[in-house]
């Protein structure tokens, strides 16, 4: 993909005036359109066709302008060598949605909008280090770090760039006009919104790169992956995005006429997460068995058809930064019994484990209708009553479970599906950082209300670390101590069925990018 130069030629305006359609399905239904509000991986769907940021990742890791007219580095003068001072140039002649001109007044006022105390944000990691953000020409702003920071350009290549004047006037903004009628220089136009159903987007005939290729977005949200496949099946959807088909179709769904589908790993992992304000998870002995009584290998095997990878890990297994020497999971009920007999917790008259009043009864969630997950949580149910701990299943729909649940750490456990990293860089502060957990005050998505001290100072360093190589020992360590600590269960690392009618092109794997629509202003009907 190539960005063009700031014309449109014929070919593309005949594109921008077809009237095709193109219905792409989530699991999940979006619910957050302020990309800087919590918000979760189906947002970020949402995101990628509404809006745009300065520059974003390729599948091989590297940077590409999209609204900068070239990608900030220390060769070329964007970045000073210490690290310290910044310079962004933007295309000229970009539009908002509205027809009014970009200019670097609304870069400025995004990049220092995460730390507005007004705003309940999803992240400040990276934004807290600008000082003196200055706009030197309409089209061209600088700053200065108040120290280096090595994964600024990753944060810069996940802040979509919204509109200064959309917010003028306006009392909260958290409860901003913007928030429900989204205005972006992105490739697709805010149409409308039918709750609980679908949003239809419409083509941006004045966008700045190549593309959109298609009139009409359709994103509707089918949260039963057994329906959601039946409507590809059928052709009522012409792209399965996040959850994708389901393993179990697979055999059926590769042989479909007419139909592309193929198996692509992703920077996504699966696991068992943790409430660690919990007091049944405050013992490591309690975290430790009961990741001792998960079956991964069956699970992988019975219920995913063997296509993901088991992993001990957040990091994908694809990355350079991944640590391959961490201790194997076993998986081991009489050792998980040991471990718990050893620690005190002592099983009660329902065969229910309990020490110092605390008893190891707990809920887990995940979205209703997902019915693997479902599954999983159904062996997890029987293999933690084998070691005297009791779940109970508490599942919610899309919007709730990934809502204030998930986000404000309401929950007891989860099994939840992220990708923690900034695109291409290993940096994890937003979610494993002690500061980052809104439950605990913080501004940040670490809704495991995880904290370690070595961690924070790990991340510290690693994001004051300018060498690969030195990097990579500091984020190797990372993993080391948060397979120690255990504060989510990992299961595998997604290896995904994605699936397209075969008219349709332009979605592209990569494990840099939390979601499928990362360069919907490619896809072509």
């Amino acid at each position: 993909m190539l960005p063009s130069m700031f014309g449109r030629d014929a070919a593309f305006a005949a594109n921008a005036k077809a009237d095709g359609k193109l219905v792409l399905a989530f699991s999940q239904e979006p619910t957050n359109f302020n990309p800087f509000m919590p918000h979760i991986e189906v947002d970020e769907g949402m995101y990628y066709a509404l809006y745009d940021t300065l520059f974003d990742f390729d599948p091989a890791g590297n940077f590409f302008p999209v609204l900068a007219a070239e990608v900030p580095t220390v060769a070329n003068g964007g970045i000073s060598a210490d690290g310290l001072s910044w310079k962004i140039k933007l295309k000229e002649g970009v539009k908002w949605h509205d027809g009014k001109p970009l200019t670097a007044e609304d870069v400025k006022f995004s990049l220092e909008l995460p730390l507005d105390p007004n705003l309940r944000v999803m992240r400040t990691t990276g934004y807290k280090l600008l000082k003196d953000i200055t706009v030197t020409s309409p089209t061209e702003l600088t700053w200065t770090m108040t120290k280096p920071f090595a994964p600024m350009s990753a944060v810069l290549a996940s802040t979509w760039i919204i509109p200064k004047h959309a917010f003028e006037g306006v009392a909260d903004k958290n409860t901003a006009p913007f928030n429900n009628a989204p205005i972006g220089t992105g490739p697709f136009k805010w149409k409308e919104r039918m709750a609980g159903d679908h949003i239809e987007l419409e083509a941006n005939a004045d966008y700045h790169m190549d593309g959109p290729f298609f009139k009409t977005l359709i994103v509707k949200y089918i949260p039963d992956l057994n329906v959601m496949y039946t409507q590809f099946k059928s052709g009522d959807v012409d792209v399965v995005g996040l959850q994708w088909i389901t393993p179990d179709h697979y055999a059926e769904a590769k042989d479909l006429p007419g139909k592309t589908v193929e198996i692509a790993g992703t920077g996504t992992f699966e696991s068992f997460g943790l409430n660690m304000m919990r007091p049944q998870f405050q013992d490591l002995a309690v975290r430790q068995a009961l990741y001792a009584a998960i079956d991964k290998t069956s699970i992988i095997d019975a219920l995913y058809y063997g296509i993901p990878r088991p992993t001990e890990t957040y990091m994908p297994q694809q990355s350079a930064y991944y640590n391959d020497a961490l201790p194997k999971h076993e998986f081991n009920i009489a050792a998980a019994n040991k471990l718990l007999d050893d620690a005190g917790w002592k099983k009660g008259a329902d065969g229910i484990r309990e020490k110092g009043g605390v008893k190891l009864s707990f809920t887990n969630s995940t979205t209703a209708g997902n019915h693997l997950r479902e599954q999983v949580q159904q062996f997890l149910q029987q293999s933690f009553k084998d070691i005297g701990v009791e779940m109970k299943i508490s599942n919610l729909p899309p919007a709730v479970m990934w809502g204030e649940y998930w986000m404000k750490s309401q929950f007891d456990t989860v099994i939840v599906g992220l990708n923690v990293l900034l695109g291409a860089d290993p940096d994890t502060s937003d979610y494993f950082m002690s500061t980052a957990s809104a439950a605990r005050g913080g501004a940040g998505q670490n809704n495991f209300c995880y904290q370690s001290e070595e961690v924070d100072a790990l991340l510290k360093k690693g994001g004051e670390t300018f060498v690969p190589e030195d990097r990579k020992a500091i984020y190797k360590k990372i993993q080391e101590v948060v397979r120690a600590d255990l504060p989510f269960l990992p299961i595998f690392q997604y290896a995904v069925c994605k699936g397209r009618k075969a008219t349709v092109s332009g979605p592209t794997p990569n494990v840099n990018n939390r979601i499928d629509s990362w360069n919907i202003r490619d896809w072509k009907i």
